[in-house]
């Protein structure tokens, strides 16, 4: 099990150091860092098993391989709304990067307000028997959908995920209160630094076949 884990392990250094060099070199070409933070976890034994049973998967570790792609996660917070899109586009983009799956959430938020860009990705790692294929979550979020999202986790946590209505009422008034945010950070960083070319949505790039085979 521990070999099983260390594959994903090694899978989210290899995205945090790719994550890292695009970081470093964008400081470098246009005099602007487009991270703010890079976080990364990896799910225990416990809550993988817990995963499998929900799935209803048979406890082994070929049908966890396949059907729990999120035991590795990166979550990537920026500054601005363009960011999180244009270093998804950056990452998806190299030759050793296959995406899985995206989840736009920052275009369609969801029903709780809930607003981020989930991609699933593989990427290799070359081990002494030879190259896997690992899939790892990458979350790419705002400073304010970040601190919303802490916030609404906080208080599932509480409640044991029971939330009274007024809670989730006020929690969808603050996802709005965090948008209209990026919104007026975004333009005032135009004002301040002129406009930069839009990025490509994701699901347009992955449609023309730039970043990789699927979407959902």
């Amino acid at each position: 099990m521990q070999r099983f884990l260390n594959e994903y392990r090694f899978g989210m250094r290899e995205i945090e150091t790719k994550l890292s060099i695009l970081r470093e070199d964008f400081e470098h070409a246009h005099a602007y860092n487009p991270i703010e933070h890079v976080s990364s976890r990896l799910k225990t034994m416990d809550s993988i098993a817990e995963k499998a049973d929900r799935k209803g998967l048979e406890p082994s570790i070929a049908a966890i391989r396949e059907s729990i792609l999120d035991i590795a996660g990166v979550r990537v917070t920026c500054s601005f709304v363009t960011d999180a899109y244009r270093l998804f586009e950056l990452l998806v983009r190299q030759d050793d990067i296959t995406v899985r799956e995206v989840k736009d959430y920052i275009a369609n938020p969801k029903d709780n307000g809930y607003k981020s860009l989930h991609a699933i990705v593989e990427v290799p790692v070359f081990l002494s028997t030879g190259p896997v294929q690992v899939p790892v979550e990458v979350q790419f979020r705002t400073i304010a959908m970040d601190f919303w999202a802490s916030l609404e986790h906080k208080i599932y946590y509480k409640y044991d995920k029971q939330v009274p209505g007024r809670l989730t009422d006020s929690l969808r008034d603050a996802a709005l209160t965090a948008a209209e945010l990026d919104d007026r950070m975004e333009r005032l960083h135009r004002e301040l630094h002129g406009e930069r070319p839009a990025p490509v949505a994701p699901l347009q790039l992955l449609a023309r076949g730039d970043g990789g085979p699927t979407a959902a």
